[in-house]
């Protein structure tokens, strides 16, 4: 059946394709609101720029409507995270590859710099956009790729290139500074899935997920049982749910810690695989990065003593 659907797009691409005029501008397609926001920021008044995926959008298990396939189809120029991010859209943006420029930002990034994935074989963990200095790698790469296809305007994209590099220099310390200011013993992050790995690495924060990688994934009685066993044992107050994912893996966590004595609260819904409404702060990739780390500093702080 993935065969017969990729098929009938292609189909579609080779029977459906729009001659553009002088008067239209370059069109950009994104899979991610994070790509869309990075894209705004580069191309300005020169491109339109559009995402697939909204607000609440889970990106693991997204399938690609007859809408997004006629938005691809008009694209010049689309961007995907890639890392296997999109899971279910991996072959259509493969294929479209060969046609069109097609590009997967986060697969710029040195595979040294990636963490390996313990549920998938010879795969990485695709949530870059955590480690805002990982993700200027995706950005510039994304830069990089615009300029190449419209080179008459490369000193307007490389100038909002470096103003948006710049501030993601300047967010990359400010969140640094926020979680250092948790004692490093209430610096434990619990989520519904492992979206905050890189989050945590980069800021020094331990990171804890009941589902893997991927929200393909389930969550089982072990799972609750053991999340449960380390939250009891670090005295964690706050856990969090993601504004894509169910909390039914969180409120089972709840549970099963309350089961044992031990109460936790939700401290409130963080965003990962997707951003806020589009027009909203939280809707913008610095937004997001700046409520999220906010969120997480003022629930791990409350009550928490100043021994370090």
């Amino acid at each position: 059946m993935k065969y017969i659907h990729i098929l009938l797009f292609l189909l579609l691409l080779g029977c459906n394709s729009t001659e553009k005029t002088g008067e239209n501008k370059p069109k950009i397609v994104t899979s991610t609101g994070m790509l869309y926001d990075a894209v705004i920021n580069i191309v300005g008044d020169k491109m339109e720029a559009e995402a697939l995926m909204g607000p609440g959008v889970d990106p693991h298990l997204y399938k690609a409507t007859q809408g997004d396939l006629s938005r691809l189809r008009a694209a010049d120029i689309i961007v995907f995270n890639g890392l296997l991010l999109e899971g279910k859209m991996g072959e259509i943006l493969k294929q479209l590859g060969k046609r069109k420029t097609v590009v997967a930002a986060a697969e710029s990034i040195p595979d040294s710099m990636l963490r390996s994935s313990i549920q998938y074989e010879n795969a990485y963990d695709p949530h870059v956009w955590f480690d805002v200095s990982l993700w200027k790698y995706a950005v510039n790469e994304i830069g990089r790729a615009i300029i190449e296809y419209d080179s008459t305007n490369r000193d307007y994209y490389q100038a909002n290139l470096g103003k948006y590099i710049s501030q993601l220099d300047t967010l990359h310390q400010s969140v640094k500074q926020k979680i250092s200011s948790i004692p490093k013993k209430k610096r434990v992050l619990v989520t519904a899935h492992d979206a905050f790995g890189y989050f945590g690495a980069a800021y020094d924060i331990q990171v804890e997920g009941v589902q893997g990688l991927s929200t393909v994934s389930d969550f089982g009685l072990r799972d609750i049982a053991d999340i449960s066993d380390l939250i009891i044992k670090n005295n964690v107050s706050a856990i969090f749910v993601e504004s894509s994912v169910s909390d039914k893996a969180i409120k089972a966590v709840v549970i099963g810690c309350q089961q044992q004595g031990h109460n936790v609260r939700i401290g409130g819904s963080l965003y990962s695989d997707a951003m806020g409404p589009f027009g909203s702060t939280e809707g913008t990739y610095i937004g997001m990065v700046e409520y999220n780390t906010q969120t997480i500093t003022t629930e791990l702080l409350d009550g928490a003593d100043t021994a370090l």
